[in-house]
């Protein structure tokens, strides 16, 4: 059901028929509000995320001159960002063009809080609300999802899936196993690398060392997390 288009186009079945049914394949499922497709290239969720917000924003300009900007925030942060940031950890991996329609539906939300202008540059602005941008975004998520797994707060079927180089044999003298580098599978397709099985280990090992070894806390490991993702843009 999943595969790439090289994979898809070599089924010829269209249903599945059971002695009372007929179930009918569908190119895209829905599965606790995240939209899904056969090529996981997650255009249908980021149309669906972009249609749902682009209408709250349309709603809430119609209301701005009544708001004050504090509330305005409340509202953006409650009907926008809770959209885009919902499962955004599914998103790494995908094209730039899908990626770019988010972004453009958080740049209209922070022009509306700030009444700038459509064609000005939108960084200063971004940097202004103290907003990480949606790519950095899902990495923020990524890697807090990681520093769950090494800490014991994330469940097992994905804590197994951060081993750190230190703990595997033969590699324990190494350099890189002093370092809190984690191990990476191999993987032969663009889609497997995109798995948290792979994309964690990755995001994690890109972060500094002092993030990677320092003993922090949640918050303070979100703190400084965040502020090596602001400079990083």
């Amino acid at each position: 059901w999943i595969g790439t288009r090289q994979q898809l186009a070599k089924l010829s079945a269209a249903e599945i028929i059971l002695p009372l049914a007929v179930v009918r394949f569908s190119t895209t499922v829905s599965n606790l509000g995240f939209m899904v497709d056969s090529q996981l290239n997650m255009s249908d969720h980021v149309a669906q995320v972009c249609r749902s917000c682009y209408f709250q924003l349309r709603q809430l300009r119609q209301v701005r001159c009544s708001l004050t900007t504090d509330a305005v925030k409340s509202l953006v942060h409650a009907f926008i960002s809770s959209r885009l940031d919902y499962c955004n950890s599914l998103l790494t991996g995908i094209g730039d063009g899908v990626l770019r329609k988010l972004q453009s539906v958080q740049n209209a939300a922070a022009r509306l809080i700030t009444h700038t202008r459509k064609f000005d540059h939108i960084t200063p602005v971004l940097r202004d609300l103290h907003w990480l941008p949606v790519r950095q975004r899902i990495v923020f998520k990524t890697a807090m999802l990681v520093y769950k797994c090494l800490h014991g707060l994330a469940p097992s079927y994905l804590t197994e899936f951060c081993r750190p180089v230190s703990t595997l044999p033969g590699r324990r003298q190494l350099r890189s196993g002093t370092t809190g580098v984690l191990h990476v599978p191999r993987t032969r397709t663009s889609i497997g690398s995109r798995s948290f099985a792979i994309a964690g280990p990755v995001t994690w090992n890109s972060l500094p060392t002092e993030l990677r070894t320092f003993n922090l806390s949640v918050a303070s490991f979100a703190k400084r997390l965040k502020t090596y993702l602001f400079d990083s843009y």
